[in-house]
């Protein structure tokens, strides 16, 4: 689990380091203009895109090994430990990153293809100008992945989380165990935020880009065109924001920071009862003083 989630955090080092490099290799290219490059994908705009769909699924997959392997220690602990061991997970690691890969060079083997993207600061695949049917196909690929790799880990954190709490309900566990059991709440409750995150960050880029080849390859673009080219630099966006949300997540949901967090939290809230009280305690003095000067 431990060695899913570093590799994951570097995944979202080098996908935040391409995102902000695409523009910096944009902004070198000098005297060229979007229309130009719209229908003049070169080598960086190839390497770009292949990253940009590299680390993009990359996180999602990660993330969606890492429910799947809490949701087998939680549900079949046995089950789990001997199925879960370090070269096993070295090699699902390794299938992940290499799966990921196969997907992101598909344009290089004529399915599907890469283009600069509106404003023409990054690259993407083909979804606005000269859709054909093998983009709509990647692109198709591309979402369906992405959003699978989200569903299951809806799925297998649910099946966690209930798990949890039925063992919580039942309160017949020796001590160690209620410690083992800690621990793997702690997991998931990072889990479900890591997917929460990927969800909102990744999912417009997803849906977007599905609505914009469709729409492109049927020639029905053409009247909102200018609104799906909004929408998908917001996509972007909110993608590039996963890489820094994630560590984020990682720091935050830890136990000790949430007991600090809501011990901080208690001392504010007990500070502002003990004020208001004072508050009200000095207001009533007050009024009671005046009803006895008027009474004298």
């Amino acid at each position: 689990m431990f060695a899913i989630q570093r590799h994951n955090s570097s995944d979202d080092l080098s996908a935040h380091l391409q995102n902000n490099g695409s523009t910096m290799l944009h902004k070198a290219k000098v005297g060229r203009t979007y229309g130009n490059l719209k229908t003049d994908p070169d080598v960086p705009c190839l390497f770009l895109g292949c990253c940009m769909v590299f680390f993009g699924l990359s996180p999602l997959f990660l993330g969606c090994a890492m429910a799947a392997e809490r949701c087998l220690g939680v549900s079949r602990p046995l089950l789990h430990a001997r199925l879960v061991t370090t070269a096993r997970t070295k090699m699902a690691l390794a299938l992940i990153w290499l799966l990921a890969l196969c997907v992101a060079v598909l344009p290089f083997f004529s399915l599907g293809a890469y283009a600069y993207q509106y404003p023409g600061s990054w690259c993407f695949i083909r979804v606005m100008d000269g859709t054909q049917s093998t983009d709509l196909a990647f692109v198709t690929l591309f979402t369906g992945l992405g959003l699978s790799s989200l569903a299951v880990a809806f799925v297998c954190n649910t099946i966690s989380g209930i798990t949890l709490m039925r063992a919580r309900l039942k309160k017949k566990s020796s001590s160690q165990r209620s410690s083992a059991r800690s621990h793997d709440t702690e997991m998931v409750v990072q889990l479900v935020g890591i997917m929460v995150a990927s969800s909102i960050c990744w999912s417009p880029l997803l849906v977007f880009g599905l609505i914009s080849a469709t729409r492109s390859y049927s020639g029905s673009l053409s009247p909102d065109r200018n609104t799906y080219e909004d929408l998908m630099v917001t996509g972007v966006r909110m993608a590039t924001c996963n890489q820094i949300l994630d560590p984020w997540v990682y720091i935050l949901l830890r136990r000790a920071i949430l007991k600090k967090i809501y011990g901080i939290t208690k001392r504010q809230a007990s500070l502002r009862g003990s004020m208001l009280r004072s508050f009200r305690w000095d207001v009533s003095s007050f009024q009671n003083s005046e009803k006895k000067k008027v009474e004298f």
